[in-house]
């Protein structure tokens, strides 16, 4: 059981984690306003969109309660649907040391017998996902973009009116795409770092 759980709480850790760095990277999105003219497409000024984007992030932080205020119009199912979205990332936020917490405890377990493998098994269980994630991404975005949000959401709320909900002129496309190609690079890399606690420990054990 151990040898299923400890890659699964690894690759979960991985997942999570990247997605709540690029969540909260937040020059992501400033370089994003002037390459995509975030400003011009928009017709609203760096100082709205600044605060408009910035409470969005603060709202989405676990610590965050009480209602999401924006200084653009709302309407009752933009509220909702960011309701949701704050729902999924709390989870998230939730799971990412709780993973940690658990697979510190079995990996330091297994290290202890000179069991390392379970490393180069979380970078397997972890690669899969994004990996197909990232292929389907690159081929054709804006379907990929509708059946995840199909996926995860029972209604159509995420189906903004821009009159109505005019906070989505300040959130492309574009900026989502980039976030997900900074999540599977962060993963990319956490990876790598698995293969290099691999390769240490064999190493050491092998002295």
């Amino acid at each position: 059981m151990k040898k299923i759980l400890l890659p699964l709480f690894i690759t979960i850790f991985i997942l999570t984690s990247a997605v709540i760095l690029t969540l909260n990277f937040r020059p992501l999105y400033y370089h994003d306003m002037t390459a995509l003219k975030i400003e011009q497409t928009s017709g609203f000024s760096k100082k709205i969109i600044y605060e408009n984007y910035n409470a969005l992030i603060n709202y989405n932080s676990i610590f965050q309660r009480g209602d999401l205020s924006l200084t653009l119009p709302m309407s009752e199912e933009g509220k909702i649907h960011f309701m949701e979205v704050k729902r999924i990332f709390d989870v998230i936020q939730l799971l990412c040391p709780l993973s940690f917490a658990a697979a510190l405890f079995l990996g330091l377990s297994e290290l202890k017998k000179k069991q390392y493998h379970f490393f180069k098994t979380s970078v397997i269980t972890t690669v899969l996902l994004p990996a197909v994630c990232g292929i389907f991404a690159a081929l054709d975005w804006e379907r990929t973009f509708t059946v995840f949000h199909q996926i995860m959401f029972r209604n159509d709320y995420w189906l903004f009116d821009e009159t109505l909900d005019p906070v989505i002129t300040i959130l492309p496309d574009e900026f989502f795409f980039h976030c997900v190609f900074m999540i599977l690079l962060i993963v990319f890399l956490e990876t790598l770092l698995c293969l290099g606690f691999h390769a240490f420990f064999r190493r050491k054990f092998m002295l």
